[in-house]
């Protein structure tokens, strides 16, 4: 059994973290002020968390699908270890939901696929048909039109374990690997995470692989009608003209598929291993992300490779790296965020007061660095000349660094003053150029690439989770303007005024914004308020006006802020939920962004957060605040109720004192000079 190494100990009793929470506390005179002692207690729970080389990593979780998962692929490699299984087993019963189901984020409805992808897994681990939680499943699951509906990922696991035909599965033929980039499809023009789930995928459907259960861990009793009778699951929809071309499309590959001659498979299957491969040679797995990761472990060894390839190694120590082991249970995380959690308790701890001389900061600030990317990746495709300098998610994601983690880590180096060793200047140049160079021709940044806003693919059978592409969003766009208004730049660089104007096109008749990678318009709206209050827009304005009273009318009852991943279904639902930490304290910052500090509103929203403060001077909370892919696949990062709330009681408590925000201390020097911006076309 795999070992999980904790990388962020409780390490509280040791003499390192006293020293530093004793260091922290001299540089933050709380006295009566109840705001600025709860920071001071924040400061020192977080200082102990730090691990021994610098940076922070807190858990992720997803929903019941990805330790399903785990047991899945472990059964199709013939290596399941039967205590883990059991204990995942426990942690899939603990996530079931009174009624039967499964949801994708706590208190969420009942979702088809979590809940047939449980099942199985619970089926596979040796609980009875019989047993009361799997009869509520089953009674869910036909109430709700059988497991037939779920979607096509399920459809591909059902597949593979003989619980319904390929033939119910859309075509995925792996010749898409000859496709040409003027082609209206091909893999350039979808999104990082979808590339490297398909091309593995390529090859599980050319070689459509078929386990074999025991009658006992079959899920037939799931379908409400015979699973082998199962064909043409997706139907032609009146009016949907797209939807239907592509479907038509599906039908005809179905149909010529059997007829591909071996010359022209075999070196289609040839390309996409080559592909897999060459993604497959870091530590931290294919994208770095689980359903990628398992798709490779499978292609790997329906291609032949012995369970010592190196790159089928690499691949299952990666998967294995994910699994969190608690007390009486077990789970698995969908990826590692530790440059994420690092970047951003940097900051939180910045703004809180933390000296850019203090030994953590300059710790993180050097892990940083050392994390930053300078090899070429798969966003080269659509941007010509561009240098590399970004930064990933993961501890190991070399060609798929991103706007989001590039900009977080950007503004945390230079809140903790990077800025001034001019050993670090050329590094952060060559940062600032890549973030500059990924902004799309509209004027907004997406995630991943350049222009991978080809939104017709999503009408394609395969892709109904919705989450093909990666067009430009408002949180990445506000959070690129953030920084380079820390860097001295103002409305009048061409591209903050793209941006700008893209933002406001962008804006709710609400007055929120849309979050793409938070839950949701709360996060959209601090994000963009936050770039609005960095770049100095007038806060008078009517369209900042109107988000500013949107978020004083969603305020709850008890001072904090709350919405629930279900307005991704109903926007009418934005900003309503139950109050969490997190979304308190992202409402928090993108009020006092545009000069709230005085406001009702925000002293309710920091007294909120002293009450829901621990004795250890943390916060915790069930919900799910981020989001992986909006109505499919949620996020719950345990560290968000850590470090934001840390993060608004800094700010806070630095305003109110009349004191200037780090940030803001920061673009008082004047326009860092970084050297030369790249001349690029549209500059």
């Amino acid at each position: 059994m795999n070992e999980r190494i904790d990388v962020i100990p409780q390490v509280s009793g040791s003499h390192r973290a006293e020293a530093l929470a004793v260091s922290a506390v001299q540089t933050l005179n709380s006295g009566n002020d109840p705001a600025q002692a709860g920071l001071t207690r924040a400061t020192q729970a977080m200082l102990a968390r730090q691990a021994n080389d610098g940076h922070w990593r807190f858990d992720l979780e997803a929903d019941a699908t990805i330790p399903a998962e785990y047991l899945f692929l472990h059964y199709f490699m013939g290596t399941v270890d039967a205590d883990r299984e059991q204990r995942i087993a426990v942690y899939l019963r603990d996530c079931q939901k009174d009624n039967g189901s499964w949801s994708l984020y706590e208190g969420g409805p009942g979702d088809m696929s979590a809940t047939v992808k449980a099942y199985l897994a619970l089926k596979l681990a040796g609980d009875a048909e019989s047993a009361p939680h799997m009869l509520l499943a089953q009674q869910w699951v036909k109430a709700n039109g059988g497991a037939e509906t779920c979607n096509v990922f399920t459809r591909i696991t059902l597949a593979t374990f003989g619980q319904m035909p390929w033939s119910a599965v859309p075509a995925m033929p792996v010749e898409i690997m000859y496709l040409p980039k003027w082609w209206f499809f091909n893999l350039s023009k979808v999104s990082y995470w979808s590339r490297c789930v398909i091309v593995p995928l390529l090859v599980v459907f050319a070689k459509r692989p078929v386990m074999t259960l025991r009658p006992e861990q079959s899920i037939r009793e799931l379908f409400t009608k015979p699973a082998a009778e199962l064909r043409k699951l997706d139907r032609f929809k009146p009016g949907k003209l797209m939807a239907n071309a592509f479907l038509l499309i599906d039908r005809v590959l179905k149909l010529i598929d059997p007829l591909v001659p071996a010359f022209v498979r075999a070196p289609a299957i040839q390309k996409a291993e080559k592909w897999m491969r060459d993604h497959t040679k870091g530590t931290g797995g294919i994208g770095a992300i689980y359903p990628a990761m398992a798709n490779a472990a499978m292609a790997l060894r329906l291609l032949g490779a012995p369970a010592n390839d190196p790159d089928f190694m690499r691949t299952m120590q990666a998967i294995e790296d994910l699994v969190v082991e608690e007390t009486d249970r077990t789970w698995v995380q969908p990826c590692l965020s530790p440059i994420w959690d690092t970047c951003l308790m940097l900051s939180a701890l910045c703004e809180g007061g933390a000296n850019a001389r203090h030994p953590a900061v300059l710790q993180a600030v050097e892990w940083l660095f050392d994390q930053q990317i300078f090899v070429p990746g798969d966003w080269c495709d659509q941007a010509k000349g561009l240098t590399p300098g970004g930064w990933a998610f993961q501890y190991e994601n070399d060609k798929y660094p991103d706007v989001d983690d590039t900009a977080m880590v950007l503004m945390a180096l230079l809140r903790a003053g990077a800025q001034n060793n001019e050993h670090k200047l050329k590094r952060l140049n060559q940062a600032v150029n890549w973030l500059l160079g990924m902004q799309n021709t509209d004027g907004s940044w997406g995630a991943f690439d350049i222009g991978n806003n080809y939104e017709y693919l999503n009408n394609i059978p395969f892709a109904d989770h919705g989450a093909l592409v990666d067009p430009g969003t408002a949180d990445l766009t506000a959070r690129s303007i953030e920084v380079l208004a820390m860097l001295g730049y103002d409305t009048s660089f061409g591209p903050i005024a793209r941006g700008l104007e893209w933002l406001k096109q962008d804006q709710h008749e609400s007055g929120a914004w849309y979050g793409r990678w938070g839950v949701n318009y709360i996060y959209g709206t601090w994000s963009v308020l936050a770039g609005l209050g960095a770049i100095g827009e007038d806060v008078a304005k009517p369209y900042i006006r109107k988000a500013v009273d949107w978020f004083k009318q969603i305020q709850n009852q008890d001072g904090g802020w709350g919405e629930s991943c279900n307005t991704y279904d109903d926007p009418m639902l934005k900003g309503h939920g139950v109050s969490t930490p997190s979304q308190t304290a992202w409402a928090l910052l993108g009020l006092l962004a545009v000069g709230e500090v005085e406001s009702a509103a925000v002293k309710a929203g920091i007294q909120y957060l002293l009450s829901q403060q621990n004795a250890k001077g943390e916060w915790s909370e069930e919900e799910y605040t981020g989001t992986g892919f909006p109505r499919v696949f949620y996020l719950r990062y345990h560290g968000y109720s850590k470090f934001f709330p840390l993060w608004a009681l800094g700010t806070y408590s630095r305003l109110r004192r009349g004191l200037p925000t780090r940030q803001r201390e920061v673009m008082g020097q004047g326009p860092i000079d970084l050297g030369p911006l790249p001349v690029l076309e549209g500059f």
